[in-house]
């Protein structure tokens, strides 16, 4: 594996600056959009930094966690479009896409060696095999620490930051967009997660003939809709928990087979690379009657989610608070 990075200064370096509004802790059914999204956006984003010095050094689970807070930062930034749809969006988009990107390709490998691992078979065949894998993750994790170290990304933290607490979107004073901001959360929330589940169950329908591609396509928008969700805990009373954490069950458990899915696809193609080293690399990753069970699990979830009665507004009015 690689080794560990001192990276202490950088982390220090990216801090974003402090916020010039102090916000309340909590989401709340009646809170503004505006301020929700400066709440969920200012804990993915801190989440994000909290695991930048373990990424450094090399450590899988701070990778894994890294790249879960920054996909839950983008899916804020979607989940509250097109409020925050202003001239900076595409250029803040587009850093967290190049960071992720330069996460993904570690972590790829770190899931193409457990899977290996796990495969004990013969113990000297698979040894040499984890060599080659090892180098490769090794190398991959240098230029990905040197990119975590860089003036491009303590740019990228101090830019997302700004733009979150006071970017171009938080002052333009057309009516739709003083409306957008001050549209009750509940009633943005409603209405996206709804707009969402369609989406998902739609393609959902016709999981067993999507490509690759289009399956990887379908698992971001299980993803969307299940981050958005935890990110909207705080509203959740005691009399929706129980639907929450029903939806959230089917949708982790579908997220979960879709997701090996997309990793095996990934591995064969990483697997690839090596192929001249291990030639028997690339067939770890094929294994038709994994995919079918996957396959039928993920369906299996679909189904279950699509019985269930959709979000509504009154599910994200906690107990305590009366509804208007």
């Amino acid at each position: 594996m690689a080794r560990p990075t001192t990276s202490s200064t950088a982390t220090a370096r990216a801090r974003p600056a402090a916020g010039r509004n102090t916000l309340p802790g909590r989401l709340s059914p009646g809170m503004a959009c505006d301020t929700a999204f400066r709440i969920i956006a200012r804990r993915h984003l801190a989440a994000v930094l909290a695991q930048h010095e373990g990424t450094c050094r090399g450590d899988p689970e701070a990778l894994h966690q890294i790249r879960i807070a920054l996909t839950h930062l983008r899916t804020a930034i979607r989940f509250f479009s097109p409020m925050v749809d202003d001239a900076l969006r595409p250029k803040v988009w587009t850093e967290l896409k190049w960071l992720n990107s330069q996460l993904g390709m570690v972590r790829d490998l770190d899931v193409a060696i457990e899977r290996v691992v796990a495969e004990t078979g013969d113990e000297l065949a698979v040894i040499a095999e984890l060599q080659h894998w090892d180098e490769k993750r090794a190398e991959s994790h240098r230029l990905l620490a040197r990119a975590l170290q860089s003036p491009r990304y303590r740019r990228l933290v101090e830019q997302t930051s700004s733009w979150i607490e006071s970017g171009p979107w938080s002052t333009r004073r057309s009516k739709e967009a003083i409306r957008l901001r001050r549209c009750p959360l509940a009633d943005h929330a409603t209405a996206q997660l709804t707009e969402w589940e369609k989406a998902l169950l739609r393609k959902a329908k016709k999981l067993r003939k999507l490509d690759v591609e289009k399956r990887h396509k379908l698992r971001i928008l299980n993803k969307r809709l299940t981050y958005s969700i935890e990110s909207l805990e705080d509203l959740f009373g005691e009399g929706s928990l129980t639907k929450q954490k029903s939806i959230l069950k089917q949708l982790r458990r579908a997220q979960k087979s879709v997701g090996q899915l997309n990793d095996d696809a990934r591995g064969q193609t990483l697997a690839t690379s090596l192929n001249e080293a291990v030639p028997e690399a690339g067939i770890r990753f094929l294994d038709r009657k994994r995919e079918k069970k996957l396959l039928r699990t993920a369906s299996t979830a679909y189904r279950k989610l699509d019985k269930a009665k959709p979000f509504r507004s009154s599910d994200l009015i906690p107990d305590s608070e009366p509804e208007d």
